[in-house]
């Protein structure tokens, strides 16, 4: 399987991790040499309820004996997208009411620079250094990493960049701004939060020269900050919210939210401004309401904030200087690249899965379903300090 996997499937990178995947289970994937492996990443934030939750599982079958795909987007009334549409504005904001569901976080983030610039007129964008929005070709356009950018050149124009809880380049953002767009907390750089009400200052400076406010809670979003939604933590309120990830509990998914006014633009002038044909797909909304519906009627967000210290009180170590993020979106920050590397290139061998971040190389992801127990995060926390114990005793 893992010469086929190498010759048949194309590669993201010249040497993948390449475990063969023989079945998964609330917080364990396993091998198909029956080898368990306690998941500290959760599919990179996706599986927010774990691995096969009944609930996903059970929404999921329900509707496949329904009907799966019958239209394009928009076109039919299917109840999976209608109700998980209705449950997402219930608990928003009331000026981001209407939501247009697609495939991906990457699409998501491209339907909202859309309709930025339709409902703007503006074209100017403007994103944050060392940020991660997706890999298409308007959303790598907001990186600012030149070594990912330079092989496929060109790309989207007039994007620009400041710096992410820095105040002095907010005067950047100008009548000319279409759209500011960023990550709630910055996942790929570290896992940073906003500070000083940071994102309130931004929503106040585009809010003053007619720029819209786009938040990519891709990441922090569905629970995983001990609020629904990231930006509810910090006394802001984005125009367009893009969301994925661990909306679908395991399955493919992105959606961009707005108000009705705002996404009617996509309506007409012109018509089909925006078109996808398997977004909203009956079987993936379904498992996506199911997630949304155990996440906000079960107390997992509250959990999440006592499993994130669990965590920090489980995790200290002369190799590790600080733990990022929120909730159970963290980052363990190593002295150098060399020993993350280290770290998490053993700990699949050691029963546990870690995985990198983007843009910082001494950051280890610790970002487990929202459903993982107690005892679980000990083990887990346990296994990576018996290997940062081995890391120090071979460096000294």
């Amino acid at each position: 399987m893992q010469n086929d996997f190498f010759k048949y499937q194309a590669q993201t990178s010249p040497y993948p991790l390449a475990m063969e995947v023989s079945h998964a289970k609330g917080s364990y994937i396993y091998d198909t040499q029956n080898n368990k492996y306690l998941d500290f990443v959760a599919g990179v934030s996706a599986c927010t309820l774990g691995h096969n939750h009944p609930k996903v599982i059970s929404a999921i079958k329900q509707q496949l004996d329904k009907y799966l795909h019958v239209m394009v987007y928009g076109e039919y009334v299917q109840k999976p997208a209608v109700e998980l549409t209705k449950l997402l504005a219930k608990h928003l904001p009331e000026n981001l009411e209407k939501t247009y569901l697609v495939n991906s976080g990457t699409e998501a983030i491209e339907g909202a620079i859309k309709l930025a610039r339709r409902a703007t007129g503006r074209s100017q964008i403007i994103a944050a250094h060392n940020a991660y929005h997706g890999n298409t070709m308007g959303s790598l356009s907001l990186m600012d990493f030149e070594e990912r950018k330079a092989p496929f050149r060109p790309l989207l124009p007039e994007v620009s960049h400041i710096t992410f809880n820095h105040e002095p380049h907010l005067k950047h953002i100008t009548n000319k701004t279409a759209c500011v767009i960023l990550e709630t907390i910055q996942g790929g750089a570290g896992f940073i939060e906003p500070k000083n009400n940071y994102l309130q200052k931004v929503q106040k400076r585009c809010h003053d020269v007619g720029a819209l406010l786009i938040l990519d809670e891709i990441q922090p979003g569905v629970g995983r900050t001990g609020k629904l939604f990231g930006f509810q933590n910090y006394n802001c309120n984005p125009d367009i919210l893009v969301t994925g990830k661990g909306l679908g509990g395991g399955m493919p998914i992105g959606a961009f939210t707005a108000s009705s006014q705002l996404m009617d633009c996509l309506q007409d002038n012109p018509k089909l401004g925006h078109i996808t044909t398997f977004g909203g797909h009956p079987v993936i909304a379904a498992a996506a309401l199911a997630t949304l519906q155990e996440v906000i009627s079960s107390d997992l967000m509250s959990q999440a904030l006592e499993k994130e210290q669990l965590i920090r009180q489980h995790l200290k170590h002369e190799l590790i200087t600080e733990i990022r993020g929120k909730g159970l979106m963290l980052a363990a920050i190593t002295p150098s690249a060399e020993i993350t590397n280290q770290l998490i290139l053993n700990t699949q061998d050691a029963g546990l899965i870690s995985f990198w971040l983007l843009f910082e190389p001494k950051a280890i992801r610790i970002t487990p379903p929202l459903t993982i127990s107690n005892q679980e995060i000990i083990d887990g926390c346990g296994i990576i300090i018996e290997l940062l114990n081995k890391i120090q005793s071979e460096n000294n």
